[in-house]
């Protein structure tokens, strides 16, 4: 995963972009992993973990969203990644929200095991969204695979 992180700051830097993240159940995890990256400070601008409905509100999230289709939606992580973007004026911001295999009682939902994500392009006004199952047994492993099919996303994004 290491390798992906790489390829995308090389990229980022190459192109003289740069990207917010606003992550919820990754818990930060894919802000870490570009700051692993020596040259992380060139592109990685802010970053937020909002696990609670509230601070995705306060950051910007409308709730009239969360409301409409919970915060576990493709509808919640494209207006966190729209929200992270323009808050850090970044030329990217990628949303997380979902769950890792455990049940919310405060947001009860469907999948207890479905992650949406979303990257916004603020250059070109366009959403790249996303969604998987996570099927691994432990929450790292889960969210390792989330924030591995994210990088690699970013890479065929920024390749285009």
């Amino acid at each position: 995963m290491l390798e992906k992180a790489e390829k995308v700051v090389k990229l980022l830097i190459e192109r003289k972009e740069q990207i917010a993240t606003m992550e919820s159940c990754t818990g930060g995890g894919l802000a870490n992993m570009i700051t692993n990256i020596s040259g992380a400070s060139e592109v990685l601008l802010f970053s937020a973990i909002t696990y609670s409905n509230e601070y995705k509100i306060k950051m910007g999230v409308p709730a009239e969203t969360i409301d409409e289709f919970t915060v576990y939606s493709m509808e919640t992580a494209t207006e966190m990644a729209k929200t992270i973007s323009f808050f850090a004026r970044s030329d990217y911001g990628v949303g997380i929200t979902g769950k890792l295999k455990r049940s919310d009682p405060n947001n009860i939902t469907e999948n207890d095991d479905l992650v949406y994500f979303a990257i916004y392009d603020q250059k070109n006004n366009c959403c790249y969204t996303d969604s998987l199952y996570v099927t691994k047994d432990e929450r790292y492993q889960n969210k390792d695979m989330v924030i591995e099919k994210i990088l690699e996303s970013l890479e065929e994004i920024l390749n285009k």
